[in-house]
């Protein structure tokens, strides 16, 4: 009878991963590409340390919200709707109008949709930081620029 060695799954902490911090520009990637790409790393997937219960400790900063690139002709008939939750409350806006008028809410949306729907995803959201131009004031954390998807 050989004995079979038995392997252990260590349970990584959020505290015991180290914190770092991406920055993508979002002029220079599709947004759908570029929200999975956030929603990996936000998550904790792209590590070996990946555990399912933990966040990943990875803060997220995003620029130029305002430039995001849609293929085809999404940026013209793509619509973000809303419900108010009283009879007749569903609201249409189109993804220009978005564009114009809160330009952040279009990488928010992407990416939140990508997250999970619990307490976990919502700490998830919350290391996501957007910004419709090139200026952010997180240059103190080096965020490292994000290149290729």
């Amino acid at each position: 009878m050989s004995s079979i060695p038995t392997q252990k799954t260590a349970h990584v902490k959020a505290a015991d991963v180290e914190e770092r911090w991406l920055l993508f520009d979002a002029s220079k990637h599709t947004l759908g590409r570029m929200a999975t790409r956030i929603a990996t790393c936000l998550i904790g997937k792209d590590r070996p340390t990946y555990t399912p219960s933990e966040h990943g400790n990875t803060h997220v900063v995003v620029i130029n919200s305002a430039q995001a690139k849609m293929t085809g002709t999404k940026g013209d008939h793509k619509e973000y709707q809303h419900y108010s939750g009283y009879p007749g409350g569903r609201k249409v806006v189109p993804a220009s109008r978005i564009r114009e008028v809160r330009p952040n809410d279009m990488v928010t949306l992407a990416v939140r949709r990508m997250l999970p729907k619990n307490r976990l995803g919502h700490r998830m959201l919350k290391n996501l930081t957007v910004y419709p131009t090139a200026e952010h004031p997180h240059s103190a954390q080096q965020p490292v620029l994000v290149e290729e998807l």
